[in-house]
Order: C-alpha cells, then structure tokens, then sequence
C-alpha cells in the first residue's frame, strides 16, 4: 500500500538523530567512521527525527547531503527552530516560520516528513493565541506539501477546544509515552505521530517483549484507521478505517537503547 506522497511504508519507525557517543561500538560497528552514521542509521531505521534542527539553522546544502546519504524510501521529520515556539506569543511567531520553512528543508525532497514544532512544558493553552501560530503555519512551501505536528507539552492542552483547533487546521498532535508529559492519543490530523519515551537501560531492546508487541498492534491499528484501545485519550471519537502514514519514534528514555527498540518493532511490523 502507498501512503498519500508515494512512499511504500504505512509505519515508519525511528530514532531521534543520528550522532550519539553511546550508540558508537555498540549500534553503530567498531571503528565506522562518524562521518557515516547517517548512512548506517537510515539502513536500519526507516525514519529519523532531527533534533538538531531545532537548536540551530542548516543550509539548503546539508538538507541535499542528507537526502543523498538516504535510502529512497527513508524519511526524516524535523523539529522546528525554537524561536518559533518558545516565546510569550505565539501569534508573532511568523517571522521565525517563515525562515524555518525557507530554509531549504524541501532539498529533502520525498525524504521530508513530518515537521514539529514543540513547545515549553510551562506553555498553557491559549485558544486565541494558539490558534493564531496554526494560521501562520504554511500548507505548502513551493511544491511540496507540508504536514505539521504539535508537541504540546502542558496539561491545559488536554481538552476538547485544543482538539477541535488542531483538527481544524488539519495539524497533528504527539502521542508521547511518558510519565512527565500529558499522554493523549486523540488524533487530530489523517497521520499519526507518536514519540516512546519510556525505555529501561535494563531491557535490551529498551522496551520489554510484551510492550513492543503491543506498539506494533497499535502502529497496525493506526495504519488501518483504527484506534488503540489501551492509550488513553481526551475523547476518543471514531476510527476512520481510512488507511493512516504513522510515524513512531523511540525518543529519550534510556536513549542508549533506542536502536534497538526500534530495530525490534520493525521486525515486529515486517
């Protein structure tokens, strides 16, 4: 089954970044020079979120290298600088938008997914306000569509007026597993994005066998249209049953571990 941009995979699994001591002699092979991490990672993930997106600007140019070190089909999400989001009004937040998305993200090419834009613990829903960054996000960005996604990070956004906002401007909101950040499952947008953030050191694949199981059942029923019974949810609504992209990445935790989390729920979901 294609997903609506022409890649093949409904689910992509991932993990957040590529470059990360501990991963070195450990995920990524002894002595695999850094310069070639991306291109390992990208082969035994099918997605990567980009933090570093979110702390400094890149060139037209290293989105292009990033794309070329990529399998085909292979996709990244970025996180959106944070000049947009951390600030007292999001309403005047065009500016930094704008320079974001014209920043040369669309050198991915088919390769861009999902951009976040995360916001503040300590940033309260604001109806008014919030519901004017949605307007200033773009549909598009030359001839590429774009898909935005909402990582609230503040319990007021557990409610039914943050739902309707968001499905109104056709965004969609984090699923986040975890403990320190509200937990919601609503969907809010025709594609699913969720970030796991509750993996064990102990565990070798980071999550335990019977979890991973139960994320590749959710991730199944996400990509049919369905809804997860067991995630919790502000109001559940009805499932669609119109065939969903899900893009699920293992984030934080114990983050050593997070390869190998998401190595085991892409065999899960093979």
């Amino acid at each position: 089954m294609s997903s609506s941009n022409g890649k093949k995979k409904r689910v992509r699994v991932g993990i957040g970044g590529w470059t990360y001591e501990p991963w070195r002699n450990n995920f990524y092979p002894a002595g695999l020079p850094h310069s070639q991490e991306l291109h390992y990672a990208s082969r035994h993930t099918t997605a990567i979120e980009v933090n570093g997106t979110y702390y400094s600007s890149f060139k037209p140019p290293t989105f292009k290298k990033w794309h070329d070190e990529t399998p085909e089909d292979f996709m990244f999400s970025l996180k959106a600088s944070r000049f947009a989001t951390n600030r007292k009004q999001l309403s005047a937040a065009g500016d930094s938008v704008k320079r974001f998305v014209e920043s040369g993200i669309t050198e991915l090419g088919d390769k861009l997914g999902p951009i976040v834009w995360q916001f503040m613990p300590t940033k309260a829903f604001d109806p008014e306000d919030f519901e004017a960054f949605l307007a200033l996000l773009p549909k598009q960005e030359g001839s590429r569509a774009l898909r935005h996604v909402m990582d609230v990070r503040h319990p007021s956004f557990m409610t039914p007026d943050y739902l309707a906002l968001a499905r109104k401007y056709k965004a969609a909101t984090v699923f986040t597993d975890a403990d320190k950040f509200p937990s919601f499952a609503d969907l809010t947008a025709d594609f699913v994005y969720a970030r796991l953030m509750m993996s064990d050191a102990a565990q070798e694949t980071g999550y335990a066998s019977q979890a991973l199981d139960a994320w590749a059942d959710a991730g199944k029923t996400w990509a049919a249209g369905g809804l997860p019974e067991a995630l919790p949810y502000v109001e559940k609504g009805k499932a669609t049953k119109s065939a969903r992209d899900v893009f699920i990445y293992f984030i934080n935790g114990a983050k050593e571990k997070a390869p190998a989390a998401a190595g085991a729920l892409i065999q899960r979901l093979a």
